[in-house]
């Protein structure tokens, strides 16, 4: 009977362990990681010309981020942009890339190469606000997971100080930012401006890149820095 007894006490002491055991799975399975999806849209200015992948300010956004998440937390940046892409080659691209509507974070910063290129400023003030709807979609359809970037002023290089006209740059850049920015904050998204920290690049040099061109990485981490607070209210974090 002694064995009996003994045979069934060690049978429950069996029983209660793989319960415990279970119940700590499942607590360890409850404690999943947040996944955090970012999506950059844009030109040469968002895939990072002349400077290191992990220079570009996409990367380094998401950088800083990652020092906000818990350790456990993830965060992803997938970045659809080429150098001399216009308001139209982004578009097309958005629709080859076949994106689905899954990112927690957009930003678009479109414009520059319609300018340099001379195509005519309706052409923006009728694809800008596509891009942007097409933004708002790509980001779970809801608009304040979007950030619009403002257009850097290459004038202020040494390329565009080689124009024959600098300052008809910057006064047409101008105007492409005032619509993007008057268009993004009526329909209530956020707009970042960026553009005076490029426009400092002739007194300070390192702020441009070898190309002579294009931002530096220490110019975007200087476009992160004002990115990164409205960045991390819409991730929450």
């Amino acid at each position: 009977m002694r064995k009996v007894f003994a045979c069934l006490f060690l049978t429950i002491l069996t029983l209660l362990g793989c319960s415990d055991n279970e119940n700590h799975l499942e607590t360890e399975e409850i404690q999943i990681q947040n996944e955090y999806h970012y999506l950059a849209l844009g030109d040469s200015y968002t895939i990072g010309q002349s400077v290191c992948e992990t220079c570009r300010f996409p990367e380094q956004l998401k950088d800083s981020l990652k020092n906000h998440l818990n350790a456990s937390d993830k965060i992803t940046v997938k970045v659809v942009a080429q150098t001399g892409w216009t308001t139209s080659n982004l578009k097309t691209a958005i629709t080859n890339e076949n994106l689905i509507s899954e990112y927690d974070l957009v930003t678009l910063l479109i414009g520059v190469n319609n300018q340099y290129q001379n195509k005519p400023f309706l052409l923006y003030e009728t694809e800008f606000p596509e891009l942007l709807q097409k933004a708002i979609i790509l980001a779970k359809g809801n608009k304040n997971r979007v950030i619009v970037i403002s257009i850097p002023d290459y004038a202020f290089t040494p390329f565009g100080q080689s124009s024959s006209n600098p300052q008809s740059i910057s006064n047409e850049l101008d105007n492409y930012n005032l619509f993007a920015k008057n268009y993004a904050e009526s329909q209530g998204i956020i707009f970042i401006n960026i553009t005076d920290i490029t426009r400092n690049g002739l007194n300070n040099p390192d702020l441009v890149a070898s190309d002579n061109l294009h931002p530096s990485k220490l110019a975007y981490s200087k476009f992160v820095e004002r990115i990164l607070p409205d960045a991390k209210n819409i991730l929450g974090i």
